[in-house]
């Protein structure tokens, strides 16, 4: 019989569609771990999910202070979701610290649950209460279930042999298990993921096991958690679908694409937030052949990098912003040789070190423009966690197709949200063209930047191959032979080649598509992560009658040929980005439109009803300037 088979009969059964909860607790407390879980047993029941890891820069903030609170949000739906909600319904406080820097975000009326045990003096003050929150009437506007989750854990663990820290531990499975039973959720999925992770240790297993179904039991029995919620699966297209994060989804496009190309892949990295994961997600997958290079630095990375292409190998480099700063020199000289790169920069606020494991979009001018001289490079941004592996795929084809760098931005919301993926077939996926030249007739001489007439790419000569033998470095090259050349003419000549190299890769980017009327009031412009908020916000704009529609940017450079007419078709432009307008200038200054910016710039990714309201602002101004108008 099912873990979830029975049901109280003194429980209210509550169907809904969708609901939004956000585990919150000390950064040693599993909260990430505890949403992680209940993600992957809701993807495994079937229902549409978009998850919101918050977690703190510090490795181990003190106990109990606010700095060092971890947060983990998701949102489940029986219906198509694309963000993991602009608010919580449920809120599971597992201390003060996390009550005090969460509750601001529960709306009036939300549930919130809390474990009572915490709520002592010591930790009262840590986090700024002068006095107890569940006792002195503060929390009256919520459905507040207090639960004493340290005393009812260690009871149900009482007879294993464990220390009582290694016990306390196990409290977030507690916590899991209730909200296991409240949303409808099989216990069966975790209980299997615990058996394995911790296999080693017997004792481990049974106490997690038994504190994840001691939470479940307690809420079918007790008098304080009253109501059972059941979600149904959602509606998805046929196929296999798995739960995926948007690192994950990075590393696979990135070995997906060596498949495609049947081309070894080489990836250089130095640890940082938050693209670290890509590297360790990747070298698990040392059975393709792959290597992974942990460097010692973020230039060492990149010189790795592109020895690697120089050699014929998929060449990648992963970093965040910090690092693509410090990959500046080198990324001109993989220009310059015009080899194919792969530099991904997994986006996070910034400047400096800044906001590490918090999310912004503030690199895409850098990556536009962050280098010496005239240096164009192609860009391009994925959308949706699941998006990543496909823009890997993309990135790879560019590079190699045109023997360039190519930089794929991601960010720190994609990387470490997830939603559901449905894996493709691979022979689905359009096959990578790499060409190395092997042979010359006895009268020629390789020229090394002989160029395709199509896509003026140089040809790829892997070093070793007799007669191909060739220099390459930072100096400038003459056209065709490749020699250093200070001819004022030929760098005139070899610079609008490059330039025009990256104009040409406008004739593979397919041409947006615009959600809603095709002409009229308002578009809404994105790119990067904002495109889920972007996307649901027009829906519901468009439900209330308003006449909105959007656009989202894949390929930032060059754009998609059919921006500037799609732009000219609509009377207000709005630009949402975490950043300070970078888009929203660019656009201004290419296509002479009046787009107007919409900022946020706070760690956290847009809710839908921060861009419903800035559209609905917009869209009133435009409706206010017709009526005048008019009545003249």
């Amino acid at each position: 019989m099912s873990s979830t088979s029975f049901i109280h009969e003194n429980k209210n059964i509550q169907e809904i569609e969708s609901v939004v909860i956000r585990f919150a607790g000390d950064s040693g407390d599993g909260m990430q771990l505890t949403g992680s879980q209940f993600t992957n047993t809701s993807a495994v029941l079937g229902n549409d999910i978009s998850t919101l890891p918050d977690f703190p820069a510090e490795i181990r903030a003190p106990a109990g202070s606010l700095p060092g609170v971890s947060a983990f949000q998701l949102n489940f739906s029986s219906s198509d979701i694309r963000t993991p909600g602009d608010q919580p319904d449920v809120l599971v406080a597992m201390n003060p610290a996390a009550l005090k820097t969460n509750l601001k975000d529960l709306p009036h009326g939300g549930m919130l649950i809390v474990n009572q045990d915490a709520f002592i003096d010591r930790n009262l003050e840590r986090a700024g209460y002068t006095s107890n929150p569940l006792e002195d009437d503060s929390l009256k506007d919520y459905r507040l279930i207090k639960v004493p989750m340290n005393t009812l854990n260690q009871n149900a663990l009482e007879a294993i042999d464990l220390p009582g820290k290694a016990k306390e531990k196990c409290k977030n499975f507690f916590a899991l298990g209730m909200m296991y039973w409240m949303y409808d959720r099989s216990m069966d999925v975790t209980l299997e993921w615990i058996k394995k992770k911790f296999g080693k240790n017997p004792n481990v297993v049974e106490a997690n096991s038994q504190a994840l179904k001691s939470g479940y039991y307690f809420a079918e029995t007790s008098e304080i958690v009253s109501t059972h919620y059941k979600i149904k699966p959602a509606r998805l297209a046929p196929g296999t679908y798995r739960n995926i994060m948007g690192n994950q989804a990075t590393a696979i496009g990135l070995l997906a694409a060596s498949e495609l190309a049947k081309t070894p892949l080489v990836y250089c990295s130095y640890p940082i937030t938050p693209a670290s994961d890509v590297l360790h997600e990747l070298s698990k997958f040392k059975n393709f052949g792959l290597k992974t290079l942990q460097n010692e630095d973020e230039i060492a990375a990149i010189g790795a990098a592109i020895g690697a292409a120089f050699g014929g190998a998929i060449a990648v480099t992963g970093t965040s912003g910090p690092g693509l700063a410090l990959k500046s020199e080198a990324l001109n000289l993989a220009l310059m040789v015009e080899l194919p790169l792969i530099v991904l920069n997994v986006q996070r606020g910034g400047p400096s070190t800044g906001l590490p494991t918090k999310t912004e979009q503030s690199d895409l001018l850098q990556a536009l423009f962050g280098r010496n001289g005239d240096s164009p490079i192609p860009v391009i941004a994925a959308a949706t966690p699941s998006d990543c592996f496909y823009m890997a795929i993309e990135a790879t084809r560019i590079a190699i197709k045109y023997m360039t760098p190519v930089i794929l931005l991601t960010d720190g919301y994609l990387a470490n949200g997830s939603e559901p993926w449905k894996i493709p077939q691979f022979s689905e996926l359009k096959s990578i063209s790499v060409k190395h030249p092997e042979h010359l007739n006895e009268e020629q001489k390789f020229q090394p930047y002989l160029r395709d007439e199509e896509t003026l790419a140089r040809p790829w000569a892997v070093p070793g191959t007799k007669g191909f033998e060739h220099r390459i470095g930072g100096l400038e090259k003459e056209n065709i032979s490749g020699n250093v050349s200070y001819d004022p003419l030929n760098h005139q000549k070899m610079t609008d080649l490059r330039k025009n190299k990256v104009r040409g890769i406008v004739q593979d980017i397919p041409d947006l598509e615009v959600y809603g009327d095709q002409q009229g009031e308002v578009l809404i412009v994105g790119w990067g992560g904002t495109c889920g908020a972007i996307t649901s916000a027009t829906e519901k704009l468009r439900k209330q009658g308003l006449e909105v529609s959007c656009i989202h940017i894949r390929y930032l450079n060059p754009f998609p040929k059919n921006l500037g007419e799609i732009l000219g078709r609509f009377n207000k432009i709005l630009v949402p980005e975490l950043n300070t307008g970078q888009l929203c200038m660019l656009l201004r200054a290419k296509y002479l439109v009046d787009a107007q910016s919409l900022s946020k710039v706070q760690g956290k990714p847009f809710k839908i009803s921060e861009i419903m309201e800035a559209a609905q602002k917009l869209y009133s101004k435009d409706q206010e300037v017709k009526n005048v108008a008019g009545s003249r």
